[in-house]
Order: C-alpha cells, then sequence, then structure tokens
C-alpha cells in the first residue's frame, strides 16, 4: 500500500495523517509535495488557526522505506539528492508555516519520522511512545532536519548520544530533555494535541508568527540582531489589531476574540 497523507478540518485546526498503516507509517516521496504544498497554502489561509500531524493506528511513523533505499542504491545519486530535497522542502514548509504545529506521537517515531516530528513546533507524546534515531543502524546519518534539530534544542553529548547510539528514547526521557511538551496516555495524543491545537487556534495568528519567526531564527543571529528582530516584531504587533483587541479585553476583564 502506498503511503497516503489524509487531510481533515475540525473547525480552525487542520489534522494531517500519514497513512501506511501496514508499514507502521513509513514515508514515501510521492507524500512530500503534498504536505510541502499544504503547508505554504496556510500562509494565505487566514481560516486555520493550527496544524495537528499524525499517523494512522498505532504509530506515528517509522521513517523511511528499506527497501525503496535499497532500490535506490542502484540508481543515480541524483535522484536521491532530489527525493531528500523534496523532503526537506516540507521540514523547512513546516517551520515556515504561521500556524502552530503540533505532532501528536503514538507508538513508533523513527529515523525520518523522528525527524519529521523534531520539524514541528510542539510534540504531544503517548507514554509507551518510542523514539529513535534508527539512522546510524543502516550505517546513515540523519535527513529530515534531525541533526539539525536537536544541535539546536540539546548540548552536544545529548544529542550525540541519540544519533550515535540509535537506541530507543521513551517520551519521558525526551520530555526530561525538552524535545517532547506533553506525555500523556496512551491513545490519547491524538485527542491532546487536537484539543492543544484548538486552543492556540483561537489566539492571535499574526503574533503566533511573529513568535514563530524569532525562535526559529534566533541561533543563526548575533545578539543584537535578534533584540533588533524584537523590536520589529513587538512594534508591528502592537499597531495591529490583535494588540488592540487584546489590550482591550485585558482592561475590561474579558476573552480576547482574536479570530473571526
Amino acid at each position: 500500500m502506498t503511503a497516503q497523507l489524509l487531510v481533515e478540518r475540525h473547525g480552525r485546526v487542520l489534522q494531517l495523517t500519514i497513512s501506511n498503516p501496514t508499514a507502521r507509517n513509513a514515508l514515501h516521496p510521492s507524500l512530500y509535495p503534498q504536505a510541502t504544498g499544504i503547508f505554504r497554502a496556510a500562509m494565505d489561509d487566514e481560516s486555520l488557526g493550527a496544524i495537528v500531524l499524525c499517523g494512522d493506528g498505532a504509530h506515528f511513523c517509522g521513517g523511511g522505506d528499506l527497501r525503496r533505499l535499497q532500490q535506490q542504491r542502484s540508481q543515480p545519486e541524483a535522484g536521491q539528492v532530489q527525493i531528500l530535497d523534496a523532503l526537506h522542502d516540507w521540514v523547512e514548509a513546516m517551520r515556515d508555516c504561521p500556524v502552530p504545529v503540533i505532532a501528536a506521537v503514538e507508538g513508533a517515531a523513527a529515523g525520518g519520522g523522528f525527524s519529521v516530528a523534531l520539524g514541528c513546533d510542539l510534540i504531544v507524546a503517548a507514554e509507551d511512545a518510542r523514539f529513535v534515531m534508527s539512522y546510524v543502524r543502516i550505517g546513515l546519518s540523519p535527513d529530515g532536519g534531525g541533526s539539525d534539530a536537536l544541535a539546536r534544542a540539546l548540548p552536544p553529548q545529548a544529542a550525540l548520544e541519540l544519533l550515535l547510539d540509535g537506541d530507543v528514547a521513551t517520551a519521558a526521557r525526551l520530555q526530561a530533555l525538552g524535545l517532547v511538551n506533553r506525555v500523556v496516555a496512551p491513545g490519547t495524543a491524538i485527542a491532546s494535541a487536537l484539543a492543544w491545537a484548538e486552543r492556540l487556534a483561537a489566539g492571535p495568528r499574526a503574533a503566533q508568527q511573529r513568535i514563530k519567526q524569532l525562535v526559529h531564527a534566533a541561533r543563526g543571529r548575533g545578539h543584537r540582531a535578534q533584540l533588533d528582530a524584537e523590536r520589529d516584531a513587538f512594534v508591528a504587533g502592537l499597531y495591529g489589531p490583535e494588540c488592540g483587541e487584546g489590550i482591550d479585553a485585558f482592561l475590561t476583564k474579558r476573552t480576547p476574540r482574536f479570530t473571526p
């Protein structure tokens, strides 16, 4: 069965499901342009407030299909370069997406599945979820932004432990490292992520977009450049309608209405 990306809309929340359950929702290159297109389209969809990425059934995503990779070894390298560029376009589109993106992880998030989860803004994981950077087990280094995400979030020793050892990490271990935001009962990760997404989707979309941009760009800037970026984002927000609504709601002791 070919992997699919299933799309459901719940009000202001979009649920994207990686569906290839007979292969633990293994990734396939056919998914990458579709996923990128969906996240890019969010730029212009003001009715969208948050996105939840999950897997179909018992697992989030088992990573790449090793049979396809084995076949690719007999093909020109340029083909694999194009495939990885398409995957990386997807990961970059999640980072650039103006609304919060939450990974809901049940079961396994392995290899590229772990990298894609790390590419989301937030992670909700079941207590029995298992995360593994399995690339080293087959003589590979990460793709999908896995090394970048871990190097940004962790001390080198912790990032290298996950990458070099290739052993399974629990949701509790990753929460202790600051990689997983919430650990929930098995079978409830998607529902928990959707509930969180619904709450975030009611927030100030333009302000959330600026916050994402500030956080993701911070490590690529010097201190003064980041302060200047904070200044510009603050001023843009102060003179925008969301801030006007937020201040008025606070002063009049009511719940702000940021969405139409």
